[in-house]
């Protein structure tokens, strides 16, 4: 008994313990999925509250997983896990069934999992926390109470630590379709092993003042136009594709007119993308920071390009700054949340591949990529059809 009670104390700590490194190293993308649940439910005011939400709850998965291990307080924790695997295990489960949202985000974007493996997975650890609270009179302190509670209180600085450190200078591990390395472009083509949804056409007419019901492939054999009156259609999935959808969706980048100019930006050799979701949590440090930024490319003639959700609180940002002549776009602000995990967040790119990407606090780095960069000819100026793109014109 005291062999499997220690067996599955490591599974199920370790598991915690990794759920919430994973997590950890990106707070926010748990946080966009807590909102995603909230929008599902209908359930609004919490959105401002998910972040902190995240945070608290990667922390008490790895400060958990950790206390199982080494037996510290294991009559608190074995309830309190307990109670959050049946948490976790409703949330997978309505995901499973429902569909919506296509996955939980248990593993974040690292490791991401369909639902019904995380489902099956909480399935399995409540059983496994169920027998650990049964037998948590078996589990013992690995060391003294005193060397416990100091290595749990250290434990806990650290899962706090690390994400303040991911929140402040972007993730440690880049899980995300915008990471280091990839082409923006390649990025936002359907991947080339995806399989469609099979749709079948079905068709409603009426007939005689009832509604007939059929598909495009099995019309009735007394079928005209004189005796049947078009009601709608509309198209059912009788089987889901599989990796069907781009990695990158909804980013184009346009002004008051429209146009996307996406494909004009990613094409330039080089470029500076200054992403800034909200003005109003961007703070003010990131204006001096990017007045350096912009004379080191200016004076290559590197195009640089301010991409935000509040297009229309950008001309006030940027007026009477050293840059208020600098190309702005529109972007959906779903885009942004996942191109940029820090509000402002600064890409270098060439040719559209990502070669780097620094948050707001360390932004001024991008100023060595700049002279490593060969100077261009002339900044390219946006195509004359677009020319009203720039909200500063």
């Amino acid at each position: 008994m005291k062999i499997s009670v220690a067996l599955i104390r490591i599974i199920t700590g370790v598991l915690f313990i990794f759920s919430g490194l994973v997590k950890a190293n990106d707070p926010l993308g748990l946080s966009y999925k807590m909102q995603e649940f909230f929008e599902v439910w209908e359930v609004h005011g919490f959105n401002s509250w998910t972040l902190l939400m995240s945070v608290l709850m990667n922390a008490f998965e790895i400060i958990a997983g950790f206390a199982l291990l080494l037996g510290w307080r294991i009559k608190l924790f074995s309830w309190l896990l307990l109670a959050l695997i049946i948490f976790f295990t409703f949330l997978t489960g309505y995901t499973y069934i429902t569909g919506t949202p296509k996955n939980c985000g248990c593993f974040g974007d690292c490791l991401p999992i369909t639902s019904k493996v995380s489902f099956l997975k909480d399935a399995a650890l409540t059983v496994l926390i169920l027998f650990l609270v049964w037998k948590q009179k078996h589990i013992k302190p690995l060391f003294s109470e005193k060397i416990t509670t100091i290595a749990m209180l250290g434990i806990t600085i650290i899962s706090f630590l690390f994400q303040w450190y991911t929140l402040t200078y972007l993730p440690v591990i880049d899980c995300l379709p915008f990471k280091k390395g990839n082409s923006i472009s390649e990025k936002m083509k359907i991947p080339a092993n995806a399989v469609p949804d099979s749709t079948v056409i079905t068709f409603i007419y009426k007939k005689g003042g009832k509604e007939i019901e059929f598909t495009a492939d099995k019309f009735p054999a007394d079928f005209s136009a004189s005796t049947y009156e078009f009601v709608k259609r509309y198209d059912k999935v009788i089987r889901k594709g599989k990796n069907n959808e781009p990695p990158i969706k909804g980013f184009a980048l346009s002004g008051d007119s429209n146009v996307d100019s996406i494909q004009f930006v990613l094409a330039q050799p080089s470029a500076i993308l200054l992403f800034i979701e909200k003005f109003s949590e961007a703070g003010t440090g990131w204006k001096n920071k990017f007045s350096d930024i912009y004379a080191a490319a200016k004076a290559k003639n590197i195009p640089l390009y301010i991409i935000t959700a509040e297009p229309g609180k950008a001309p006030a940002a940027v007026n009477g700054t050293a840059f208020a002549d600098v190309q702005i776009f529109k972007c959906d602000f779903k885009a942004i949340e996942t191109a940029a995990r820090s509000n402002p967040c600064i890409y270098y790119l060439q040719k559209g591949i990502v070669m780097n990407k620094y948050s707001g606090e360390t932004m001024q780095r991008i100023k060595t990529d700049i002279e490593k960069a060969p100077a261009m000819e002339s900044t390219p100026a946006v195509p004359s059809v677009q020319a009203t793109d720039s909200l500063n014109q």
